[in-house]
């Protein structure tokens, strides 16, 4: 479909404006089962947690009625230097993707905007995580992004400093990604105070709008996001089950206490076998040193330029540019 035809009243995009709809057309056709039951809950204002598979337009699901009003507000020319969107996820490089993954529709909207003639400013995306430089953050509270990327450990820290605080007393929505990840655990309890904090700080309650994977029971995630003294959420359950090829594979050497080097070169060279067979392979140890040592003699085997390590203990430009070569 042209990006500029019309769009039938009944695609579930009744809400939208037509610079937004028609881009969404022409992108992606008709909504997905996530979108068409989390839109309607959202353009409410209500908490809504949408729990669905990997692949399924969660993040259009809660990210498009955010951009809809932040379009609106540009064309009208109510559009500031506020941060309105707040995106949480547990995750550093998911922040980069986020960020990455809304900079193409949003430069694709305001493109459609201006072959039809319409006056519209960019609407602009910061991530502030741990990576972020000295010089990002001065310019990011001088001038505010629309929509703050984040973690839950930066958005504790945007809390306690003044500066930052105010850049933070304007939001209106908040998007917690990847939820089910952190709800029952430290972080997530550290997250469930900070999200009240940011409560207090705006005066209002904010609209909450939860990620999920398929989780059960999914009702204790939904409290999680919800927190304190807060109507029940909204819950857009989408039950998918995935074919899968699983197996389970044991070295042909007699297991021990301590893996012998032989065991540990079965192991690397079945690795490698099977990192061949398949365009892409991840590999998940459970210390930092492993995942090195795994890199260099997985990398002895198949080339260095097929191999890279991947952890905190990195510098940022090495995890972004491993992450770059496994994309």
């Amino acid at each position: 479909m042209n990006a500029g035809s019309a769009l039938p009243l009944s695609s579930g995009l009744e809400w939208a404006h037509p610079l937004v709809r028609d881009w969404f057309v022409s992108r992606f056709g008709t909504p997905t089962e996530p979108q068409q039951e989390g839109w309607p809950q959202i353009f409410a204002g209500k908490t809504t947690l949408i729990s669905a598979p990997t692949g399924s337009g969660k993040t259009l699901a809660a990210f498009l009625i955010c951009i809809d009003r932040l379009v609106r507000k540009a064309i009208s020319g109510e559009l500031t230097h506020c941060t309105e969107v707040l995106y949480v996820s547990p995750l550093k490089a998911l922040s980069n993707d986020i960020q990455k993954n809304l900079e193409i529709p949003l430069g694709e909207i305001l493109q459609l905007a201006g072959q039809r003639g319409i006056l519209m400013p960019e609407i602009r995306i910061a991530v502030r995580t741990g990576d972020t430089l000295a010089h990002e953050r001065r310019a990011m509270l001088a001038r505010p992004p629309h929509i703050l990327v984040t973690t839950p450990e930066s958005l504790y820290i945007l809390l306690t400093a003044a500066k930052s605080r105010e850049m933070l007393r304007t939001i209106e929505s908040v998007i917690v990604d990847e939820i089910h990840a952190v709800a029952d655990d430290k972080r997530g309890a550290h997250l469930a105070l900070s999200l009240e904090r940011l409560d207090h700080l705006t005066g209002r309650r904010l609209t909450r709008i939860g990620l999920s994977a398929t989780q059960r029971p999914i009702e204790l995630v939904a409290r999680f996001l919800i927190g304190s003294d807060r109507p029940d959420p909204a819950i857009v359950e989408i039950g998918h089950r995935r074919q899968l090829d699983l197996a389970v594979e044991v070295p042909g050497s007699e297991l021990g206490p301590v893996a012998s080097n032989e065991m540990w070169a079965e192991i690397y060279d079945r690795l490698a076998a099977l990192a061949t067979q398949h365009r892409s392979t991840l590999i998940f140890v459970n210390t930092r040193r492993l995942a090195e040592r795994m890199a260099h003699h997985l990398a002895e085997r198949l080339g260095k330029e097929a191999v890279t390590a991947h952890h905190g203990s990195l510098s940022r430009k090495l995890r972004l540019a491993a992450e770059k070569k496994l994309k």
